[in-house]
This record gives structure tokens, C-alpha cells and sequence, in this order.
């Protein structure tokens, strides 16, 4: 993806931005909640109908998402409930400003295929988020795909600047759910390498073995035969 690669190169220039923040004595989480909240107050934005301003203020909440991250680097504060906290926030921060695209869009008279845009888009953006976690827990990477949230962030918020926030469903309702179908087909394929075709154990699952038929025949005799 490209927020992959631009995201390896704006880390280390974000370091210094980090340190900065960090004597403001607030914590990484403390920003990640910030973060939400700006999002917040866009979608109000938008769906009070100002969608060019919304996308402008859309571009600088985004920016959030590489803040906490920063302070918890530079202060050596990075911990998996951060991350946790920073991935499940994000989530809700997408789904508002969506909503707030929802109710900008209630307010006009064709809103009905904009509507249905709005809900396929959202639902595709979850499920990328969905998939990528999952992935993780069993074991793979998935980071794949055309389009993360840095990308439907910057798309939405410059259609929204121009008010064509409609051009930015249309891609989005095709291209997230082209991205989560990458990740599956992505996982298959690491699966599929595992040697025997079997994707890793997932911790604190184990198989139960299955009986063959002739133990199974085997052992409904025994029990017959104790019956008897």
C-alpha cells in the first residue's frame, strides 16, 4: 500500500513532533481520544452542510493518527493496549464521519443512491479492518490491498473539498470491498504455503481428532456388547 511506504518515511520526521507533544504531559492514549473527538467534530461539520469545510478540518483530525503513535515512541510508552485503543478508536472515527456524509446527504433530494454509497462504503471499511486483524491473530500479515485508511481519508476529504463527496463513494464502495477480498485471497495464498496446506494453530485452539469410521464401528460395538 501506499500509506505503508509514505508511513516508514514520515515516522522518523515525527519523532521530534513527539517529543514536542510529550511535554504537554499528555499520553499517547489521551491524543488518540483527542483524535476521535476532532473526528467528531467534523462529521457535525459536514452534516450541518459544510462539506468543504469538513474535508479541510477531515485532513487535519488525520493527521492525529500519526500523533499518538509518535508520543508513545518518543517517550517509550508503546504498549498493546495502545494499540489496541488506537486501532478500535479508529474504527468509530471513520464510521462518524461517515455518518456525518450520511446526514449531509438526507438533507438533499437524491440522496437515495448516495444513502446505499454511504452504507456499502462503510461496510467495506470495516471489513478491511476486520480482515487485517484477523489475519494477525492467526498468525499472517495482510497489509494488502488498494486502499487503507490513510488513502480513504485523503480521497474523501478532497472530494469533499471540491463537493463531490459522491465521487468518493462511488470509489470507495468498489475499491473497499476490492481490498478486503485482496486480504482474504492473500490469506489463502500464505495458508496455502504452510507445509501441508495448513495455516498455523491459532493459540489456545487445539484440533480434537476426529475418529475414523472403523473406531467409531469399533467402539458403538464394544459399548453393545457391554450393553448385552
Amino acid at each position: 500500500m501506499i500509506s505503508e511506504l509514505i508511513g516508514r518515511w514520515v515516522r522518523g520526521y515525527m519523532l521530534g513532533v513527539g517529543r514536542s507533544l510529550a511535554r504537554l504531559g499528555l499520553s499517547a492514549n489521551a491524543w488518540t481520544v483527542i483524535g476521535l473527538l476532532l473526528n467528531t467534530g467534523v462529521a457535525v461539520v459536514i452534516a450541518s452542510g459544510h462539506p468543504r469545510w469538513g474535508g479541510g478540518l477531515l485532513l487535519v483530525a488525520s493527521a492525529f493518527d500519526m500523533l499518538d503513535g509518535a508520543v508513545a515512541r518518543a517517550t517509550g510508552t508503546m504498549t498493546r493496549f495502545g494499540g489496541f485503543l488506537d486501532s478500535t478508536l479508529d474504527r468509530y472515527a471513520e464510521a462518524v464521519v461517515f455518518g456525518g456524509v450520511l446526514l449531509y446527504l438526507l438533507r438533499r433530494e437524491d440522496n437515495e443512491v448516495g444513502v446505499v454509497l454511504v452504507f456499502v462504503a462503510t461496510v467495506g471499511a470495516l471489513l478491511i479492518s476486520y480482515a487485517r486483524a484477523r489475519a494477525e491473530a492467526a498468525g499472517y500479515s495482510a497489509s494488502v490491498g488498494l486502499v487503507a485508511r490513510p488513502e480513504r481519508v485523503i480521497l474523501l476529504a478532497l472530494c469533499l473539498l471540491i463537493g463531490r463527496p459522491l465521487w468518493a463513494l462511488w470509489v470507495l464502495a468498489v475499491a473497499t470491498h476490492l481490498t478486503a477480498l485482496t486480504r482474504i485471497w492473500h490469506v489463502r495464498r500464505l495458508a496455502l504455503n504452510e507445509p501441508g496446506g495448513q495455516p498455523p494453530a491459532t493459540p489456545g485452539l487445539a484440533r480434537v481428532p476426529t475418529p475414523s469410521r472403523s473406531a467409531a464401528r469399533l467402539g458403538g460395538r464394544k459399548q453393545t456388547k457391554r450393553a448385552k
